[in-house]
């Protein structure tokens, strides 16, 4: 079996591969430049100060600033919660300059905040870097490893982090096989109050490390790919400055039950959180069917937990598997049960691979550097919303504060859960619904292969192998 989502089966055929970091730099914040002299700025003015106004995103914000830059001026404080810009400048004619650039459409109104000149002087936080909320942002640049994340590049997440690298407001569940919170690209980000194990017969377990990994680095390397922070350190995630919270559902043999699975998405929906990843197959059955016996009721119950995360607001994004298996035309399955003697026996397509192939799920498909499907990765007409790099991806490990590449759709599903947290950092009053749909149609479309594959069905807008195509970040923060 080559299921590499699996935890305990983490790399078909690739070694993780451990990186050393030496000599690793710390990330400060870098001064907001003043404008070059440009025709907006050309007729100096007395120095003043202005509030500049639009939505209240990290998105807009990023824009506005960029708007003040090009006027002239330079960005005193920003309140993205607010959508308010303090600016100073002593362009004349900054109120009309400031509107008009390549991003003075978001500008919603501007007024300068005195009548008189700005009397203590050129404001020094305009030397210390953009402030929200009092902490000091640092403005995007490369951390040591980001330059090997052909990853980020590929789903455009290096252009996103120039609008927003997402937003403190958006918390993200990683169920999976524990989070190690001490790894220095992931501590800034942890949430230790909303983190828990599940794996004691389903029964949550909020101690203090209950959460943390003990055989498995998967759910570690998971969390990078998410939300790895901007700090120098490292490697970059798609989504760097959301928050995320370890929901452990891996035992300490690699097994994911339904009540660890069920306690898993009852957690993050009464804890909640905005999107949760799943990088997992419940086991034992890679396939629970719908009858009148055992797996007719695990599959129902499983939905439930699904559905009340979902309505709670908990949008759920779940790797495709890596069994090369054609998800839309079920015939046999030979690999369960696995906690005990695999037997082959025939399915079809009411049995279900859980969680990915649930209804409110958003599915996810490998693609390679090269941007082919991954040969592992699960496919299917209609069973696949979307895809993502999942091949030899370089992310955080456990334990020792290391990186390393694996390869998986579980590495792939961790992409879009990344996505999906830039998008609600941009609109945070999507819900579930609105976000899967975003999802579908702001990726890239991708068409089947050049040399023809009778398993590639559909068309360039949908297909078996990347669904609606190679998920795209820098849709996801664009109003």
């Amino acid at each position: 079996m080559t299921r590499t989502s699996r935890p305990r089966r983490l790399t078909a055929g690739l070694a993780a591969a451990a990186l050393a970091l030496t000599a690793l730099g710390t990330a400060t914040a870098n001064a907001v430049p003043t404008a070059e002299p440009t025709s907006a700025a050309a007729a100096p003015g007395p120095l003043m100060n202005y509030v500049v106004n639009t939505k209240a995103s990290a998105g807009h914000v990023k824009k506005v600033e960029k708007a003040v830059a090009e006027a002239g001026g330079v960005v005193v404080q920003s309140y993205r919660q607010l959508g308010v810009v303090i600016a100073q400048s002593t362009n004349a004619d900054f109120k009309t300059a400031v509107r008009s650039g390549k991003y003075g459409r978001d500008v919603q109104s501007v007024g300068a905040t005195r009548t008189a000149a700005v009397s203590e002087g050129p404001a020094g936080a305009a030397q210390a870097g953009l402030k929200s909320l009092g902490e000091v942002e640092a403005a995007p640049a490369p951390d040591p490893l980001e330059k090997d994340q052909w990853d980020m590049v590929q789903i455009k997440a290096d252009q996103a982090h120039a609008v927003t690298d997402g937003s403190r407001g958006v918390l993200v569940g990683i169920n999976d096989s524990g989070v190690d919170d001490t790894h220095p690209d992931l501590a800034p980000n942890f949430d230790k109050a909303d983190s828990v194990s599940c794996v004691d017969n389903g029964v949550p377990d909020a101690t203090e490390g209950a959460w943390r990994p003990t055989t498995s680095s998967h759910g570690t390397h998971v969390a990078g790919t998410v939300a790895a922070a901007r700090n120098g350190v490292g490697i970059v995630g798609v989504a760097p400055n959301v928050r995320i919270a370890s929901v452990k559902v891996v035992n300490n043999d690699g097994f994911i039950y339904p009540e660890y699975a069920i306690c898993g998405f009852v957690w993050a929906a009464e804890h909640h959180m905005d999107v949760t990843n799943h990088s997992y197959f419940i086991d034992p059955f890679e396939f629970w069917c719908k009858d009148t016996g055992d797996q007719g009721a695990v599959q129902e119950a499983v939905r439930r937990a699904v559905d009340y995360a979902t309505h709670r607001g908990v949008l759920s994004v779940a790797a495709a598997g890596n069994s090369n298996y054609d998800l839309a035309n079920k015939t046999t399955d030979s690999n369960s049960p696995n906690d005990s003697t695999p037997v082959t026996r025939t399915i079809n397509n009411d049995c279900l691979d859980m969680p990915t192939e649930l209804p409110g799920v958003v599915t996810v498909a490998s693609t390679t550097q090269a941007g082919a499907r991954s040969g592992f990765s699960n496919f299917g007409l209609n069973k696949i919303d979307v895809a993502a790099p999942g091949s030899s991806i370089l992310s955080t490990v456990w334990p020792g504060g290391g990186y390393g590449r694996m390869s998986g759709t579980s590495m792939a599903s961790p992409h879009v859960t990344g996505v999906a947290a830039l998008m609600k950092s941009t609109h945070p009053w999507w819900g579930p619904k609105q976000l899967e749909s975003a999802l579908r149609t702001q990726a890239d479309d991708t068409a089947c292969p050049t040399t023809p594959d009778p398993r590639c069905t559909g068309t360039t807008a949908n297909n078996a192998f990347f669904g609606e195509g190679l998920a795209d970040s820098l849709d996801a923060v664009n109003p």
